[in-house]
């Protein structure tokens, strides 16, 4: 048991990610006492910014921890989260569980056999809006969610062609595994995290292996598309145990108008969340006074997913107990669905998992 304020917190991967989270535990009632990289460079970087000490080791890091956040490549999470799990940490990784689903499983493995747990850093589930959905659908004024229309669609938003995101080998996939997990996720929380029996995928890359890729904005260099390998747009179709659905529309850059809508649709009700701008509707039809549909715009406080995530965990690691959402189990069942879209997508069939 500790006091969160007397909870001594690490990064493991000090690139842009590392960054965000060091930057969002400076308001949490903890403390950040060092971080650690490979990278020489960026070692001196996290230093000079946040003024703690920055390892070239993770096991002189873990020694001076109670938990640790991972915010490496996806290929290295395996290496960094049952390191930390062996050495008695609480850990913080962040989305997806791994690279792989053989990896991911092993995470899954160690984090069972482990003295501290694991959290899964899907952060939108911790939205105001996604929050005000969970607690209608709790309170059962949709009914039955019976389909999840989940859209993470970027016009042109490749994360930086030549870097690790655009690397099969290092990011597992590009961006159904980059950006597509977070829909996936999001819309199996809506649906309570059913049993998937069913999933049919497509996966394409069209523009990130072209000369003539056009952007405006991209979030690292541009080293030209020599050695991208992976997807950049992904559709799906998800289908669980009880017959319930999830059409899934994902992508990095293709030809249409960006689309962050998740649609929830009920058997008396219905949810508009836009993940983008935070707006939220809530569709309805009735009788009383006249047959009528009506469409209720929810406003929410503004609230800060990471942080409110970071506040979650440490609350977790200070009561010394595994918390109940964002767990391992749930990561691993997302990981198994992005693994049937890439199968799916390469075979040309529809794959049923568990057989």
């Amino acid at each position: 048991m500790h006091e969160t304020n007397d909870i001594a917190v690490g990064i493991v991967g000090l690139g842009g990610i590392g960054h965000h989270h060091a930057t969002h535990l400076q308001g949490q009632d903890a403390e950040l006492v060092g971080g650690m990289d490979i990278d020489a460079d960026a070692r001196l970087r996290f230093h000079e910014e946040f003024g703690v000490h920055a390892y070239e080791n993770e096991e002189d890091l873990y020694a001076e921890c109670d938990a640790v956040f991972i915010t490496t490549p996806n290929r290295f999470h395996e290496e960094y989260a049952t390191s930390a799990l062996e050495a008695g940490l609480d850990v913080l990784l962040e989305k997806p569980l791994a690279h792989t689903v053989e990896s991911a499983e092993r995470i899954a493995e160690a984090a069972a056999d482990a003295e501290g747990f694991c959290m899964v850093g899907f952060n939108n589930r911790f939205a105001s809006p996604v929050q005000v959905i969970k607690d209608q659908q709790d309170a059962g004024r949709f009914g039955e969610v019976t389909h999840i229309e989940a859209n993470y669609v970027r016009r042109r938003g490749i994360p930086g062609r030549g870097s690790w995101f655009t690397s099969k080998s290092v990011a597992g996939g590009g961006a159904l595994i980059d950006i597509g997990v977070h829909a996936i996720d999001l819309a199996l929380y809506f649906l309570d995290h059913p049993e998937i029996v069913e999933v049919s995928g497509t996966t394409h890359s069209n523009f990130g292996a072209r000369d003539d890729y056009a952007f405006v904005h991209m979030w690292g260099e541009d080293a030209g598309p020599e050695g991208f390998d992976v997807d950049d747009s992904a559709s799906a179709f998800i289908r669980d145990a009880s017959g319930r659905t999830v059409s899934l529309e994902v992508a990095w850059a293709t030809n249409r108008p960006p689309n962050n809508e998740f649609v929830v649709r009920g058997t008396e009700a219905g949810a508009t969340f836009d993940r983008a701008s935070d707006e939220l509707v809530i569709h309805e039809a009735g009788r009383a006074g006249g047959n009528h549909l009506s469409d209720a715009a929810i406003e929410t406080r503004e609230r800060d997913s990471h942080a409110a995530e970071q506040a979650v965990f440490l609350e977790a690691v200070a009561a010394g107990e595994q918390p109940a959402i964002n767990t391992v189990e749930e990561g691993l069942t997302v990981q198994r669905v992005i693994d049937a879209i890439y199968r799916s997508s390469e075979e040309g069939r529809a794959i049923r998992l568990n057989e």
